[in-house]
């Protein structure tokens, strides 16, 4: 499949709200079909979110401090406070961290969830960042993960699954 095509996006720090946007305005509904919501458990056992986008129909890039168990996938949604019709919820099949992602300085925080076969992949535009971490008041983020940089691991890993 062609290199990775995806709008400029980002995700938001543990502890915000992914259904907020912060520093932004909210778009025309349905029109960034690419978005994901992620829900996923920590060994807390408490519920936390993240956000990622479509990279391939079958796999969302992410970041790798959203790892966790139970994780589900949202695709289609605009507001995730209401069931849509065109909402997705997918059972993550896998989840692969980056190889060098080190939990205690967050870096290399990046991570390829593999929502099923199926699903669009509608996007023109090349990524540019990920959030890695920031506040967790919800203010803005402060530290992005430059996907460019993981293009060769991202291409190299979603061939092998």
């Amino acid at each position: 499949m062609a290199a990775v095509l995806i709008l400029l996006t980002f995700l938001l720090p543990l502890g915000a709200g992914a259904e907020e946007i912060i520093g932004g305005h909210e778009v025309k509904p349905h029109s960034r079909p690419y978005m994901a919501f992620i829900e996923f458990v920590k060994d807390d056992g408490k519920r936390y979110r993240c956000g990622g986008f479509l990279v391939k129909d079958n796999f969302v890039l992410t970041a790798a401090h959203c790892m966790g168990s139970s994780m589900r996938v949202t695709l289609g949604a605009h507001d995730i406070s209401i069931q849509e019709e065109t909402q997705q919820i997918l059972a993550v099949a896998d989840a692969i961290p980056h190889p060098d992602y080190n939990p205690n300085d967050i870096s290399n925080d990046i991570m390829l969830l593999k929502g099923d076969s199926g699903g669009p992949l509608v996007c023109k535009k090349a990524a540019a960042g990920i959030v890695s971490y920031g506040r967790a008041d919800g203010s803005a983020p402060r530290v992005f993960t430059k996907v460019s940089s993981f293009l060769s691991w991202i291409k190299k890993t979603m061939k092998r699954s």
